[in-house]
């Protein structure tokens, strides 16, 4: 997921593991932004072809591409969130999942 977040520059990836936690829906988040409705769709693209050849795997359902503001990708064990700046503040997962260990993966510029 995260090579596929990287490959089209997606910026502030985080890992949260949810795993042990009480009403959590999956074993892990994986959330990222893009600069623009574009970009989200762009890495959005990039982690669905990555996942795909990979690992085999495809999404279960895929939210907010049409928009392209919060895209959120079910792969069941890991959902993964692409945002644009001003709905990843607004929305914070992070912060709605602060028990989560959280892993922040440095940007590659």
């Amino acid at each position: 997921m995260v090579k596929g977040i990287q490959e089209k520059k997606g910026q502030n990836i985080t890992i949260a593991d949810l795993r042990g936690l009480d009403g959590s829906i999956a074993n892990y988040f994986v959330i990222c932004q893009g600069n623009s409705p574009s970009q989200v769709e762009a890495i959005a693209d990039s982690v669905s072809e990555i996942a795909r050849v990979e690992a085999g795997e495809k999404p279960v359902h895929v939210q907010g591409l049409p928009q392209a503001y919060w895209v959120a990708m079910d792969y069941v064990d890991v959902l993964v969130h692409v945002f644009i700046p001003e709905a990843r503040d607004f929305y914070n997962l992070e912060n709605l999942w602060q028990d989560a260990v959280i892993t922040e993966i440095p940007n590659i510029d």
